[in-house]
C-alpha cells in the first residue's frame, strides 16, 4: 500500500495544503517518512488523515464557484468500529459544505471494504447538500453492495457509468461535467 499514492497530476491547479477553508491546509508531507497506517500495512505519505485509523483520503479538488469537489478515498471504510462516516462529515464534509460545496465525486477504487452502522450521517449529509448530490466513482463491487444492502444507495448516487469511469486523463472540470452529466439523466 506504501507505493499507492494519491493522483498528483492535478496538484498545479489544486492543492488541499494551499487551500485556507480546505481542512488540510498547511498540513506539510514528507516524502520519505511513512506514519500512516491501516492495520499493519504502511501508507503513502501523501494521504490525508481526518481521524481514521482505516480511511484515509485525498482532497483532489474543489470549485467553490461551482460548487464540486473531489476527493479519492484508500482503506477501509468501517462505520461499525470506528464510525467512519462521522469523523469525515464532521471534519471533512462540514468545512466543504459551509464554503458552499454541495456536489461531491468520492473515488473509491482503492477502498477495499466496508462495515455499516446506521444511517443517520448519510441522512444528514443528504440534506445538508440540498439540491447537490453525491457521487461514488470506481467503488469496487462487492463495497456497493455493502452500501445498497444498508439501503445508502437512497443517498450515495452509484452504479451503472460511475462504476467503471476512467476519469484520470481528464482535467477536473471534465470529470466533473461527465459526473454531472450522469447524474442529470438519473435525477430528472
Amino acid at each position: 500500500m506504501q507505493d499507492l499514492e494519491p493522483y498528483y497530476q492535478w496538484l498545479h491547479i489544486y492543492n488541499s495544503a494551499e487551500d485556507p477553508v480546505s481542512p488540510f491546509y498547511n498540513v506539510e508531507h514528507s516524502e520519505f517518512e511513512y506514519t500512516h497506517t491501516i492495520y499493519n500495512f504502511v501508507l503513502h505519505p501523501q494521504w490525508d488523515s481526518f481521524g481514521s485509523s482505516t480511511l484515509y483520503l485525498k482532497i483532489l479538488f474543489v470549485d467553490y464557484e461551482k460548487s464540486y469537489t473531489i476527493i479519492e478515498l484508500i482503506g477501509e471504510w468501517n462505520d461499525t468500529i470506528h464510525n467512519d462516516i462521522m469523523m469525515f462529515k464532521r471534519e471533512v464534509i462540514e468545512l466543504l459544505t459551509g464554503n458552499g460545496i454541495n456536489k461531491f465525486i468520492l473515488v473509491g477504487e482503492n477502498v477495499m471494504n466496508f462495515h455499516s452502522s446506521d444511517d443517520s450521517y448519510y441522512e444528514e449529509w443528504f440534506a445538508d447538500i440540498e439540491d447537490g448530490w453525491i457521487a461514488l466513482v470506481n467503488f469496487r463491487e462487492h463495497v456497493l453492495s455493502e452500501f445498497e444492502s444498508c439501503n445508502l444507495d437512497y443517498y450515495l448516487n452509484f452504479g451503472g457509468d460511475l462504476d467503471d469511469m476512467i476519469w484520470r486523463h481528464h482535467t477536473p472540470i471534465q470529470f466533473y461535467k461527465k459526473v454531472e452529466e450522469l447524474l442529470t439523466k438519473r435525477l430528472y
